[in-house]
């Protein structure tokens, strides 16, 4: 392999701090394994980069970050920050700067580790920069507001081009999977704003031939998704209906500890995050589970290697994968959370066991 991989390390808050080295030790085993170049960036983010740099995202962390293929994000705490104006929520400012449009959340089953069934496997691809949510669809201003006291507006934004960005990387996943495309709405209601985004998933659908396409309306599918999920593969879907679905998702595997994620931008830069928040009533007492955070850095890497065509990455991938299976396995290993004896150091050890 000739290609480095520049790759960025930033622990966020908490239990980031426990979970993202685990996620890198483990990259790192596996990229040994299939003779991997990569350079790692360890950057400042956060509470303890304010502590030290006067800033929860210093300048130089994001021009950094724009030299890089992809980074690591744990988890941001960024309600229990001091108000000041350096002690920002790093979140709204990354999708921005990169246009994170893609929102990638995966849902499987384990044995034995209290899912609710042991027959789910789909992807929800979330647009993650329009709809409802104001933190994120506006360049200036705020999409919600309260013109008097007995009236609140809330704007959603839906374009042509989000819509098909998002929906062009579920094709590209479905691809790789089992060629089986959900396309999720409510255009039966919101006429304009889901006719739109269903309009640029039927165009794509040309381009993908070998990908079966239907659609669901969200409703139904927040429904089917507890009834039949494992009749989903790849789903795709605007911002908000994924916020919910994916959580949803994530309460049939065991809750948002087994709850990766994957947030794709321009120039096929991507962020590996998991979708938990920093859980500060447990940090430092070992005992967070580092599942989504080791997931979400394999998915980081698939990607990667899929995309800039390196086979040796998506074999890495593949290996951090199944030893995180192999690991779920033991009782022992696992934590508390999922039906398990073990802490974060001791799911981390046997993941690496089941790579080295």
């Amino acid at each position: 392999m000739s290609q480095k991989l520049r790759v960025g390390i930033l622990e966020g808050d908490d239990i980031g701090h426990e979970i993202v080295p685990v996620a890198v030790e483990v990259a790192k085993a596996a990229a040994k394994l299939y003779k991997v170049d990569i350079e790692w960036i360890p950057l400042p983010i956060g509470r303890r980069s304010l502590d030290t740099h006067g800033h929860t995202l210093p300048p130089n962390t994001l021009e950094t970050l724009h030299t890089l293929d992809g980074w690591i994000l744990g988890p941001i705490g960024h309600r229990a920050y001091p108000k000041g104006a350096n002690a920002i929520n790093p979140h709204p400012i990354l999708r921005k700067q990169f246009n994170l449009f893609a929102n990638v959340r995966p849902t499987r089953s384990y044995p034995d580790i209290g899912c609710l069934r042991d027959d789910i496997d789909l992807i929800i691809v979330r647009e993650n920069n329009e709809g409802f949510q104001p933190d994120r669809n506006m360049l200036v201003g705020n999409s919600e507001f309260r013109p008097n006291d007995e009236v609140t507006l809330s704007m959603r934004v839906i374009t042509r081009t989000g819509s098909r960005n998002v929906a062009r990387a579920a094709y590209e996943l479905a691809r790789q999977r089992r060629k089986h495309l959900t396309y999720v709405h409510k255009d039966t209601v919101f006429k304009l704003g889901c006719g739109m985004f269903v309009e640029e998933c039927k165009k794509l659908a040309i381009e993908y031939p070998d990908v079966r396409v239907d659609d669901v309306i969200v409703d139904t599918f927040a429904m089917r998704l507890v009834r039949d999920p494992q009749n989903f593969d790849v789903v795709v879907t605007t911002n908000m209906f994924g916020d919910i679905l994916s959580d949803e998702a994530a309460g049939l595997v065991g809750g948002l500890g087994m709850a990766p994620g994957l947030c794709i931008g321009d120039g096929g830069v991507v962020m590996a995050q998991a979708t938990h928040g920093s859980a500060p009533d447990i940090a430092g007492k070992g005992i967070a589970n580092p599942y989504s955070m080791i997931e979400s850095t394999r998915m980081l890497f698939d990607w990667l290697g899929h995309s800039r065509k390196i086979p040796e990455v998506v074999a890495m991938a593949k290996a951090m994968s199944d030893a995180t299976t192999k690991a779920l396995a033991d009782a022992n290993a696992r934590t508390g959370d999922i039906n398990g004896k073990g802490n974060t150091a001791t799911m981390s050890e046997a993941v690496l066991r089941a790579i080295q």
